[in-house]
């Protein structure tokens, strides 16, 4: 259920035309995630989660120059700093992660938000904000997967997979919070322009 590869390339297209006329460091970065696709700021999350030695959720500069780095952001050292003192609203010389992830997802209008919830609403059946396997079984039909139908997975791999895409990089736990599924859905909403067309899919996709 991510973004189509075609939307994925029309968005690297337009994400690469806006980063030559940007100054804003915040955008640029977003940008430069986004011309690698709707899973682009998830990547960049990968990276700092192996930078994460100590896993205390957040980063200092040195752990933070080193993830551009190391995700090929192209970026003089001096913008970069102004990033990372625009992420470190308390001076405390360390960014949290969550927050920096949270700040960095494109923008989604309020039609787009809504639907997104009335899908998270429709997976988490136990209402207790999380979504987990339990919360799926009769609601995704993990028996069209081809990986079950040649026998390779059971159908509770087949729900966790499924959850991987959306889980957090830095904390793959088989459970995803709200917010990790609106972090996924502003990936995949970045691709696409039409607000109708986007509600269309999900509605589709999870039969809303």
């Amino acid at each position: 259920m991510a973004g189509t590869s075609r939307h994925d390339r029309e968005m690297a297209m337009k994400a690469k035309q806006q980063l030559s006329q940007s100054a804003d460091p915040v955008e640029r970065l977003r940008l430069q995630c986004l011309t690698r696709g709707s899973s682009g700021i998830k990547g960049l999350g990968r990276v700092f989660k192996i930078m994460d030695d100590d896993r205390n959720r957040s980063l200092d500069l040195k752990e933070f120059l080193k993830g551009l780095n190391d995700y090929g952001v192209m970026m003089d050292k001096q913008e970069a700093l102004t990033l990372f003192q625009h992420f470190d609203r308390d001076g405390s010389g360390s960014i949290d992660f969550d927050e920096f992830l949270i700040t960095l997802r494109p923008a989604m209008s309020k039609a787009r938000k809504e639907v997104v919830m009335q899908a998270f609403r429709k997976l988490d059946k136990t209402g207790d904000g999380v979504i987990t396997i339990e919360d799926l079984q009769g609601v995704y039909n993990a028996k069209y997967h081809p990986k079950y139908q040649n026998g390779e997975w059971s159908e509770d791999q087949v729900f966790r997979k499924f959850l991987d895409s959306f889980d957090s990089p830095y904390d793959k736990d088989g459970k995803v919070t709200k917010d990790e599924f609106i972090n996924y859905y502003c990936g995949v909403s970045a691709s696409i322009d039409s607000d109708v067309y986007f509600i269309l899919m999900m509605r589709n996709a999870w039969k809303l």
